[in-house]
C-alpha cells in the first residue's frame, strides 16, 4: 500500500513557489500554497493558474492557495520561497505555529543585507524550532512547472534528514541529491546571481562568447573562494548548487539576473529596469552584501566587486570593464 504523502506547505506564490507546488502535487496529496496577495490566491483557486507570476501553465487541482500563514505552518513539511530579504519577517510570523522539528526548506537564493547572514542563519535565529534545509540548483521555474527534467541539491546539517523531504518532492523529472553542506549550497545559489548580472552585462555590451566563458570560469573561482572561507566544502561548489546553477543562470535571459545585466549592458538604468518588473532579481541585493563578506574574510572577488560598483556606486560600465581588463597578470590558481 502506498503511504499517504506528507502534507506540504509552500510559503510564497511567486513563479518558483508555484512551480514547486506543481511538482509536489504530482505525487498526490494536498499542497497548500500561501500567497501574500489575496488576489493571486483567489486566481489560483478559481482557474488553476498563476496568471500573475507563472502565466500559461496549468496547475494541478490538488494545489490549494491560502492566505493564512498559520494554516501553512501546520503542515508536516514547509518550503520557504519568499524573497531573501523577506525571510526573517516571515520566519518570525511562523514562530509559535510550527511544530518543533518541522523541516523548513529554504528555496530562496540570497543573503540578508542588514546582517550579512545566510538564510539558514536567519532561520536559526528567527525560527529556532525549525529543522533548516536548503534547496538549490539549476532550476528555471517554468521548466520545473512543466515537468521538464531537473536535478537539484537538498542540503541539511544531517543528510539523512533530507530523505522524507526528498521523497515528498521527487518525481521522474525532478531529482534531488542530498548533501550535508548547507553553507556550500547557500553560497553557490547566492553568488551565482551576482555573476549572472555580470554575464548579462557582457551580452548586453556584445563583448562576445569568449568574454562570457572567461567571466563565468573566473566567477566560479571567486564563488568557491568565498564559500570555502565561510566553511563550505570545495566539492559542493562543483556540484548542482554551485557550478550547475552558475552555468544555467549565466547562459540564458530566462534568468532574471542575467536579463537585468543585459539590460544594463544595453544602456538602461537600474531604476528603469526595476520599475518595469514585478519580480525580484536577488543579485541586486546580494552584490552589496557579498562585498562586505568578502572584505571581512579577506577574499578577492573582482567580478562581484565590479557588479556592486555598477549597481550601487554609480560607476560607469566602461570604467569598470577597463579596470577588470587591466588587472595585473597572475597565476590562474592563486
Amino acid at each position: 500500500m502506498t503511504p499517504h504523502p506528507q502534507q506540504l506547505g509552500i510559503i510564497g506564490a511567486g513563479a518558483w513557489g508555484t512551480a514547486l507546488a506543481n511538482t509536489a502535487a504530482r505525487n498526490g496529496g494536498e499542497v497548500l500554497l500561501w500567497s501574500y496577495e489575496p488576489e493571486v490566491a483567489a486566481d489560483i483557486n478559481a482557474v488553476h493558474e498563476n496568471r500573475k507570476y507563472l502565466p500559461g501553465i496549468a496547475l494541478a487541482p490538488n494545489i490549494r492557495a491560502v492566505t493564512d500563514l498559520a494554516e501553512t505552518a501546520a503542515c508536516e513539511i514547509v518550503l520557504l520561497v519568499t524573497p531573501a530579504q523577506a525571510s526573517r519577517g516571515i520566519a518570525e510570523r511562523l514562530s509559535g505555529h510550527l511544530t518543533p522539528g518541522t523541516p523548513v526548506v529554504i528555496c530562496s537564493k540570497g543573503i540578508e543585507i542588514s546582517t550579512g547572514y545566510l538564510l539558514s542563519q536567519v532561520l536559526a535565529e528567527a525560527l529556532p524550532e525549525a529543522e533548516p534545509m536548503v534547496l538549490s540548483g539549476p532550476s528555471f521555474a517554468g521548466e520545473v512547472a512543466n515537468g521538464l527534467p531537473t536535478a537539484v541539491t537538498l542540503a541539511a546539517a544531517d543528510r539523512h534528514l533530507c530523505e522524507p523531504v526528498a521523497e515528498r518532492l521527487s518525481g521522474p523529472a525532478f531529482r534531488l541529491y542530498s548533501s550535508d553542506d548547507v553553507i556550500g549550497a547557500e553560497v553557490g545559489g547566492a553568488v551565482k546571481n551576482v555573476l549572472a548580472i555580470a554575464c548579462g552585462i557582457v551580452e548586453g555590451r556584445r563583448l562576445g562568447h569568449n568574454a562570457s566563458a572567461a567571466l563565468t570560469a573566473r566567477g566560479f573561482a571567486e564563488m568557491t573562494r568565498l564559500a570555502v572561507k565561510l566553511g563550505a566544502r570545495r566539492e559542493t561548489l562543483s556540484g548542482l548548487s554551485g557550478l550547475g546553477d552558475l552555468i544555467l543562470t549565466c547562459g540564458s535571459r530566462q534568468s532574471r539576473n542575467m536579463s537585468l545585466g543585459a539590460a544594463i549592458g544595453e544602456g538602461q538604468s537600474l531604476e528603469q529596469i526595476m520599475a518595469a518588473r514585478q519580480t525580484v532579481s536577488e543579485g541586486v541585493h546580494t552584490a552589496q552584501v557579498i562585498m562586505k563578506l568578502a572584505e571581512a574574510h579577506e577574499v578577492e572577488m573582482p567580478i562581484s566587486a565590479a557588479v556592486s560598483a555598477i549597481l550601487h556606486e554609480g560607476r560607469s560600465l566602461d570604467e569598470v570593464i577597463t579596470g577588470l581588463l587591466n588587472r595585473p597578470r597572475k597565476s590562474e590558481h592563486v
